[in-house]
């Protein structure tokens, strides 16, 4: 624990007062947000490069904002770093009945049970509003495919879903066929709600076939980035540029792409 002990004392003499850093200094609980929230999409970044060098380094720059949102409450003497640990201690104990005591599960389905069960008692214990619906406490500041991914999945611990994906393949069909027919009728508004339903729609599918929706648009999204500058270093190289070339050609190196992409991935 020597460099958790250091940490904290590193980021102690950045905020003090006389002799810290000008800019950790004027810190705030709001103004760290940014940061935070990118350091943990760097994080998933390290993962899904598999770059594991990186993410030792992502996993620190992570913790980094943890200190310093506790030091920031440590000041106000709200709370400090170690009753952060203590916390997320009590709580895995807490909800880990079966490995931290003698409780025993029937099923997966009887342990989920009991989890958001505790999280509801864990609410009511802090003064949260008994009227609260088996939605509430997930943050909507959440990416939103994540965002609709975690409230599907909690409804469906509470028996709201289907059994399988065949209902879901066609819910996604009907909310494609309500975008055809708005864009038809030109109104732009039901458009955007259509387009939003579509988006829930295969969020839900992505999720009964196992595969989850936010990782799997920052896989295509990186896959269209790689194939992209394919095709610009190929037209590079015979000296034109992407407003140049024709559409033909734009698709030809499209397809030379994919096919170049999988060749490397084997």
């Amino acid at each position: 624990m020597e460099n958790t002990r250091r940490l904290l004392d590193i980021m102690a003499r950045l905020r003090d007062p006389e002799n810290g850093c000008p800019w950790d200094q004027k810190q705030d609980f709001a103004s760290l947000i940014p940061y935070t929230l990118e350091e943990a999409y760097e994080v998933a970044d390290a993962v899904d490069r598999e770059d594991f060098h990186d993410l030792r380094e992502e996993l620190g720059d992570l913790l980094l904002q943890v200190a310093f949102h506790a030091r920031l409450a440590e000041e106000r003497t709200l709370f400090d770093f170690e009753d952060v640990a203590h916390a997320i201690c009590e709580k895995l104990v807490r909800r880990h009945p079966h490995v931290f005591a003698d409780m025993e599960f029937e099923n997966d389905g009887a342990r989920l049970h009991f989890w958001e069960n505790s999280k509801l008692e864990e609410k009511k214990a802090k003064g949260g509003q008994q009227t609260e619906g088996a939605l509430s406490g997930i943050p909507a500041s959440l990416p939103a495919l994540m965002h609709a991914q975690k409230l599907q999945k909690r409804a469906s611990r509470f028996g709201f879903d289907w059994e399988d994906a065949k209902p879901v393949y066609a819910k996604v069909e009907e909310e494609l066929a309500e975008i055809r027919e708005a864009h038809e009728q030109g109104d732009q508004a039901a458009i955007a709600d259509e387009v939003g339903d579509l988006l829930f729609a295969v969020v839900n599918l992505s999720r009964h076939l196992g595969v989850d929706a936010e990782s799997a648009l920052r896989a295509s999204t990186r896959k269209f980035t790689h194939r992209f500058g394919y095709v610009e270093q190929r037209l590079k190289a015979r000296h034109r540029t992407m407003t140049e070339a024709t559409a033909a050609e734009l698709d030809a190196l499209w397809e030379e792409a994919k096919i170049t992409g999988k060749s490397s991935d084997s």
